[in-house]
Protein backbone atom coordinates (compact mmCIF):
# COMPACT_ATOMS: atom_id res chain seq x y z
CA UNK A 1 0.00 0.00 0.00
CA UNK A 2 1.16 3.59 -0.79
CA UNK A 3 0.49 6.07 2.25
CA UNK A 4 1.56 8.95 -0.17
CA UNK A 5 -1.69 8.15 -2.61
CA UNK A 6 -5.10 9.56 -1.29
CA UNK A 7 -8.49 10.23 -3.21
CA UNK A 8 -7.11 13.12 -5.43
CA UNK A 9 -4.52 10.30 -7.22
CA UNK A 10 -7.37 8.90 -8.58
CA UNK A 11 -8.07 9.19 -12.36
CA UNK A 12 -10.66 11.81 -13.17
CA UNK A 13 -13.70 10.93 -15.54
CA UNK A 14 -14.33 12.87 -18.52
CA UNK A 15 -17.24 14.99 -17.47
CA UNK A 16 -15.36 15.92 -14.73
CA UNK A 17 -12.57 17.22 -16.55
CA UNK A 18 -15.32 18.49 -18.71
CA UNK A 19 -16.53 20.74 -15.50
CA UNK A 20 -13.19 21.43 -14.34
CA UNK A 21 -12.43 23.48 -17.46
CA UNK A 22 -15.64 25.41 -17.71
CA UNK A 23 -15.43 26.65 -13.85
CA UNK A 24 -11.86 27.68 -14.72
CA UNK A 25 -13.22 29.08 -18.06
CA UNK A 26 -16.55 30.66 -16.46
CA UNK A 27 -14.98 34.18 -16.24
CA UNK A 28 -12.92 34.18 -19.14
CA UNK A 29 -9.40 32.55 -19.84
CA UNK A 30 -6.60 31.52 -21.71
CA UNK A 31 -5.72 28.29 -23.30
CA UNK A 32 -2.23 28.10 -21.41
CA UNK A 33 -4.04 28.77 -17.61
CA UNK A 34 -6.69 26.10 -18.83
CA UNK A 35 -3.91 23.94 -19.33
CA UNK A 36 -1.95 24.23 -16.10
CA UNK A 37 -4.80 24.59 -13.84
CA UNK A 38 -6.43 21.84 -14.97
CA UNK A 39 -3.72 19.63 -15.28
CA UNK A 40 -4.26 18.49 -18.94
CA UNK A 41 -1.07 17.98 -21.65
CA UNK A 42 -1.59 19.91 -24.86
CA UNK A 43 -2.36 17.67 -26.86
CA UNK A 44 -5.61 16.60 -24.09
CA UNK A 45 -6.53 20.19 -23.81
CA UNK A 46 -6.54 20.53 -27.65
CA UNK A 47 -9.20 17.68 -27.62
CA UNK A 48 -11.48 18.29 -25.02
CA UNK A 49 -11.25 22.38 -26.23
CA UNK A 50 -12.45 20.79 -29.65
CA UNK A 51 -15.39 18.76 -28.48
CA UNK A 52 -16.37 21.51 -26.31
CA UNK A 53 -16.59 24.28 -28.85
CA UNK A 54 -18.21 22.12 -31.21
CA UNK A 55 -21.22 21.28 -28.43
CA UNK A 56 -21.21 25.06 -27.67
CA UNK A 57 -19.93 24.16 -24.01
CA UNK A 58 -17.58 27.30 -24.56
CA UNK A 59 -17.22 30.01 -26.84
CA UNK A 60 -13.79 31.23 -28.17
CA UNK A 61 -13.05 34.85 -28.85
CA UNK A 62 -9.91 37.54 -29.28
CA UNK A 63 -9.25 39.73 -27.17
CA UNK A 64 -5.93 41.89 -27.26
CA UNK A 65 -4.26 39.56 -29.91
CA UNK A 66 -5.23 36.23 -27.79
CA UNK A 67 -7.86 33.07 -28.11
CA UNK A 68 -10.11 33.87 -24.91
CA UNK A 69 -12.06 30.86 -23.84
CA UNK A 70 -15.40 30.94 -21.86
CA UNK A 71 -18.13 29.05 -20.77
CA UNK A 72 -21.49 29.36 -22.73
CA UNK A 73 -24.69 29.59 -20.79
CA UNK A 74 -25.01 25.71 -22.12
CA UNK A 75 -21.84 25.74 -20.42
CA UNK A 76 -22.29 26.98 -17.10
CA UNK A 77 -25.49 24.81 -17.04
CA UNK A 78 -24.14 21.97 -17.10
CA UNK A 79 -21.41 22.72 -14.75
CA UNK A 80 -24.39 23.04 -12.28
CA UNK A 81 -26.10 19.73 -13.36
CA UNK A 82 -22.53 17.92 -12.79
CA UNK A 83 -22.68 19.66 -9.12
CA UNK A 84 -25.72 18.64 -8.51
CA UNK A 85 -25.25 15.19 -9.62
CA UNK A 86 -21.65 14.87 -7.67
CA UNK A 87 -23.51 16.27 -4.36
CA UNK A 88 -26.69 13.61 -4.94
CA UNK A 89 -24.17 10.98 -5.45
CA UNK A 90 -21.28 12.34 -2.57
CA UNK A 91 -22.37 10.97 1.42
CA UNK A 92 -22.34 13.53 3.79
CA UNK A 93 -21.28 12.95 7.02
CA UNK A 94 -24.25 10.87 8.19
CA UNK A 95 -23.05 8.59 5.44
CA UNK A 96 -26.50 9.48 3.73
CA UNK A 97 -26.07 10.40 -0.25
CA UNK A 98 -29.16 12.55 -0.44
CA UNK A 99 -31.25 10.03 -2.78
CA UNK A 100 -34.70 10.31 -1.18
CA UNK A 101 -35.97 6.98 -1.27
CA UNK A 102 -40.15 7.20 -0.73
CA UNK A 103 -41.89 4.97 1.90
CA UNK A 104 -42.74 1.52 1.35
CA UNK A 105 -46.12 2.33 1.19
CA UNK A 106 -45.79 3.49 -2.40
CA UNK A 107 -44.02 0.50 -3.68
CA UNK A 108 -46.33 -2.16 -5.79
CA UNK A 109 -46.03 -5.39 -4.04
CA UNK A 110 -46.09 -8.05 -7.10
Amino acid sequence: MNSWKNDSSKRRDKLSIIAEILEIAKEGTLKTQIMYRANLSFAQLNDYLKFMLKTGLLNKFRASGKDVYSATEKGVDFLQRHFELTELLTEDENGKNGVKIPPQNLFKKI
